[in-house]
Formats: structure tokens, sequence, C-alpha cells
């Protein structure tokens, strides 16, 4: 009995040094902290399972107010890069931000690497836009810019990661010409854009869309709409003749349906997944998901 149970605590030992050594392994490998969790999926298809990506906002949660924790501002400034959205939209982060850069950790901005457009409207007219990943040509563009950056890691695997970004920006140009296809089925005269707020700026102008406007004013979703932005909305809505609006998973969508409502027309309200993954099981698990699920949505809810 005594050797039976020294053989049973032995093994006990062992598998628990096995775990352990897991563990280590796991807590050695590079640590790259990324923003969003839209850059966040987009890193984690990059870099593979030998780089360890931690992504600071949590799943349907608004990337213009979310907010971290000690130990999430601790672990950035330890990171091997930092990769952000940049252009404005982390405006809960952008201390956290600024104290890993100024620690000097490596930062990649991907905004820094796209085309960038201004915002059209009166609110927030020449400011930029930072929701450039509604357009899979310049998130392709993004991947470019950032592959130099995850090369430089110490401790990561160039020749995957290399093969790895190759790969995904065929994923990206399969999305595009997806798109290209479905949009193209829109008659022009329908193309018309209303969402909870400006967001689709790239969208429009890659696909050729018109954004008749949006129920809160500027940039951000922490704006708030006044009587007299939903007044002249109910008037775009009713001379565009537009047979949707698209309100944003991440935003509530009651100013839209009281919208709808106003406009004395059959409006359908359309939800879509545009700042925000979601959790598994959620309908926009990864970007690209997200992507063609929103895509749909849009066609279908634009159809003649």
């Amino acid at each position: 009995m005594r050797t039976r149970l020294s053989a049973a605590l032995a093994s006990a030992v062992l598998a628990l040094g096995v775990l352990a050594g897991c563990s280590a392994a796991s807590d050695d490998r590079p640590l790259v902290v990324v923003s969003t969790n839209v850059l966040g999926d987009v890193v984690g298809e990059l870099v593979g399972p030998d780089v360890e990506v931690m992504t600071l906002m949590k799943p349907n949660a608004d990337p213009h107010s979310f907010e971290i924790s000690a130990q999430e501002a601790a672990r950035l400034r330890s990171a091997d890069l930092v990769v952000s959205n940049g252009l404005g939209l982390e405006e809960g982060l952008q201390q956290h931000l600024d104290a890993a850069a100024a620690s000097g950790v490596p930062a990649f901005v991907a905004g820094d690497a796209v085309d960038v457009l201004d915002y059209a409207e009166r609110d927030a007219a020449g400011t930029p836009d930072p929701h450039f990943w509604t357009d899979p040509a310049r998130m392709a563009a993004v991947v470019d810019a950032i592959e130099p950056y995850l090369l430089e890691i110490d401790g990561a695997d160039a020749k995957a990661i290399s093969e790895r970004t190759a790969a995904y920006r065929d994923r990206l140009d399969g999305l595009d010409a997806e798109m290209t296809a479905a949009f193209a089925a829109i008659p022009a005269e329908r193309r018309a854009l209303v969402t909870n707020h400006h967001v689709f700026g790239y969208l429009a102008e890659r696909f050729g869309f018109r954004i008749v406007g949006t129920v809160i004013p500027g940039g951000t979703t922490l704006a708030a709409p006044s009587a007299s932005d939903l007044v002249g909305l109910v008037a775009a809505l009713e001379d565009a003749g537009v047979a949707a609006v698209f309100a944003e998973s991440s935003s509530p969508d009651r100013l839209m349906r009281v919208l709808a409502e106003e406009a004395n027309v059959h409006v359908e309200v359309v939800e879509l997944f545009t700042e925000s993954l979601t959790p598994p099981g959620g309908g926009a698990e990864d970007y690209l998901t997200m992507m063609r699920v929103n895509t749909e949505r849009i066609a279908t809810g634009l159809a003649p």
C-alpha cells in the first residue's frame, strides 16, 4: 500500500511539474498587446500560437470608452509590441498607450498605415475618421505595414509569420471581391446609409455609398443628438427614400427605432456589427465574419 501511495504521489508531482512547465513555456512567449478586438483578431491570425496576443477591448465593448485594469496597464508597459488603432479612436486608453511609448515599448499605430479620410459632417468636419476597417482594402494595407514589426519580435517564428500574413492577405482580397459583388447588385439610388453614428465613411468611399446621416452627431458615441438633429435626419431620410437604417450592435438602437417611427415611412432597423467583435456564438466572432455578416445585411436591407 505504501509503495502504491508513493508511486501515486510521484506521478502527481510529475504531472504538476509538466503542467507548470507548460504554463511557464506559455508565459515565456513574446507578448503583443492590442487595443481593439478587431485588430486583436487580425494580429492573432498573423502571429499564430507562438506569440501571446492580449486584446484589451472585450467583446461587445465600445472602443471610444472602454477602460482597462491596473494589471492590464502594467502588462501594456512590458509588452514586446503594442498595436493600436489610432486616429483618436481609443479615447479612454490613450494615456496608457502614451505611458507605454514613454517606457520604450515598440508601437504600431494602424491608422498611420492607411489613406485617412476626414469626417464630412459638420459636427466633426476636418477630424480624422478612425473606422478604416470597414474597408477591407485598408485593412490589407494595415496587414502589409505591420508585418515588419511582427518579424522584429524576439522569439517569434519569422517564417511562419510571413506565411500567415500572405495567407491572410489572400483572405482579405477574397472578402473585398465578395463585398464588391454584393454591393454592385444594389442600385446606385438606393446606396444610402443611416447609422447610429458616423462609422461607414470608408465603406461608403470604397463601394460607392452615400451617407444620408447619423443619429449621433460627430465621430464618437460619447456625443448625443439634439431634437434638431433628429428633425433634420428625418427630413433627409424622407428625401432619400431609404428602406433601412442600421444600428450598431455596441450601441442601443432605441434612437434608431424612434427615428424610424418619426419618418412616417416604413423603415426597417437592421443591426450591424461595426465597432466590436462578439463572443463566440454572437454572430461576429472574427473580423472576416463581421464584414461578411454586415455586407449581407446591408445588401438585403437596401435591395429593391
